[in-house]
């Protein structure tokens, strides 16, 4: 019995040495390089080490499998040929087994050899190098490494060995692939379903790896939405639309809307108010960064940093003014969920905390009508800015009025001679002060 006895311990430290070299090879083949650069960085001599052996496949693998081999060659030189020849012993004292026993001794004996292999040389050994790939793989590093050292003429000897079969099949070595996007978006995914990342991170990410194709126009206020100033607005005129807006920056033009000679911030509007001072746009406006509406939003964001300003104006391929882009416009794209540009270039009537409300010349009459409860005018297919235009006539201009059944319409901004912007009133907030107005 001490001879069996002996030999289970040999084979089953034989199976041990496997496991390891199994779970050496699998945890520097699984270990993630960025913790490994991170250890290493952080001074660990041994994830330097693993950083290299996986860098090295010609020089790791060779290192392992030969491990593998001698512990598999000295696992078959045992073979549990006494183990089984004293099961045979044993059975040959039951006549009806006595025939069989030898071939039920070698059979009992490559059975329990076969489980103990698979559970202790494999299974085991690569569920632990998968649990803690990293951690094993710094373990595993050093006397991995000096196995390389050591097997270095026979390792040399396998790796040209390999190339030469492998140039034979012409198989080529692919360079290593760097991380994809959909990598990124799988590894947030299992992050948020292991409980590291909170379920809005996700979409955050993904937003901000889509800024290299996403174009600025996709997240820009569209021309039609925005309000302009004129270079030459009164006082009151500029006041008066800065609040009715409720914008907090507004390109100044010079003439026409394809001429802008600044922008105007309300935080250096509200300065001059209270210095007492009154608003002259041309002293106030700041000189415009100016993209092509097809740049990258990252691109743009490069030029944020280099130029320190946090507000762009977008222009076509004919140098036409397109849109305005800010930097609470690129963080919106990151937190938040951004409309198509359909979806922005389409009129809105905006309500106001006072009950009035901000319309955009192109918005339906009808769906105006249904908002306001103005029942004259549902049945009217076309927009604000046509009856408008067609009620005032000659009189059109920015600051006119006119009456919209119980409302009162003022035009408060317009493109050359459409309207573009209409504040609609309530008309019984105004008194007959606004009645003589209109008249």
């Amino acid at each position: 019995m001490s001879v069996i006895f002996t030999e289970l311990i040999i084979i089953c430290l034989l199976f041990t040495a496997n496991g390891l070299f199994a779970m050496a090879e699998l945890a520097v083949v699984s270990a993630r390089r960025v913790r490994l650069k991170h250890l290493a960085a952080s001074g660990s001599r041994s994830a330097a080490i693993a950083m290299q052996l996986a860098e090295d496949p010609n020089r790791f693998l060779p290192a392992v499998q030969t491990g593998i081999t001698l512990v598999g060659l000295l696992a078959g030189a045992f073979g549990g040929i006494t183990i089984a020849e004293q099961i045979a012993a044993a059975l040959q004292k039951f006549p009806t087994a006595a025939p069989y026993a030898e071939a039920i001794g070698v059979g009992c004996v490559v059975v329990g050899l076969t489980f103990i292999s698979l559970v202790i040389g494999e299974l085991v050994p690569k569920r632990l190098a998968l649990a803690h790939p990293e951690r094993i793989a710094c373990l595993v590093a050093r006397p991995v490494d000096w196995l390389s050292r050591v097997t270095r003429p026979l390792i040399r000897l396998l790796g040209w060995a390999t190339n030469a079969v492998l140039w034979l099949l012409r198989v080529r070595e692919r360079p290593a692939q760097a991380v994809t996007n959909e990598e990124v978006k799988l590894m947030m995914q299992e992050g948020v379903e292991a409980g590291v990342f909170d379920h809005a991170e996700p979409s955050m990410v993904e937003s901000v790896l889509a800024f290299d194709s996403r174009p600025v126009r996709d997240i820009a206020t569209p021309r039609e939405k925005l309000v302009f100033l004129n270079q030459h607005d009164s006082h009151e005129d500029v006041w008066h639309k800065i609040v009715v807006s409720g914008h907090s920056n507004f390109p100044v033009c010079e003439g026409t809307r394809d001429r802008i000679a600044g922008i105007v911030s309300v935080k250096a509007a509200y300065a001059n108010l209270a210095a007492g001072l009154p608003v002259h746009l041309p002293d106030l406006m700041t000189r415009p960064l100016v993209v092509p509406e097809t740049l990258s939003v990252s691109a743009l964001l490069a030029q944020f940093r280099e130029t320190g300003k946090h507000l762009a104006v977008l222009e076509n391929e004919t140098r036409h003014h397109t849109g305005l882009v800010t930097l609470v416009d690129v963080l919106e794209a990151i937190v938040g969920e951004i409309p198509s540009r359909e979806e922005r270039l389409k009129p809105e009537a905006v309500r106001r905390g006072d009950g009035s409300y901000l319309v955009d010349g192109g918005f339906p009459l009808a769906q105006l009508a249904a908002l306001t409860g103005q029942r004259d005018f549902a049945e009217m297919n076309e927009p604000l800015a046509a009856f408008v235009a067609r009620d005032l006539g000659a009189g059109l201009r920015e600051g006119a009025t006119l009456p919209w059944g119980t409302w009162r319409a003022e035009v408060i901004d317009m493109d050359g001679r459409r309207v573009d912007k209409v504040l609609l009133t309530p008309a019984r907030t105004e008194g007959s002060a606004a009645d003589t107005n209109q008249s």
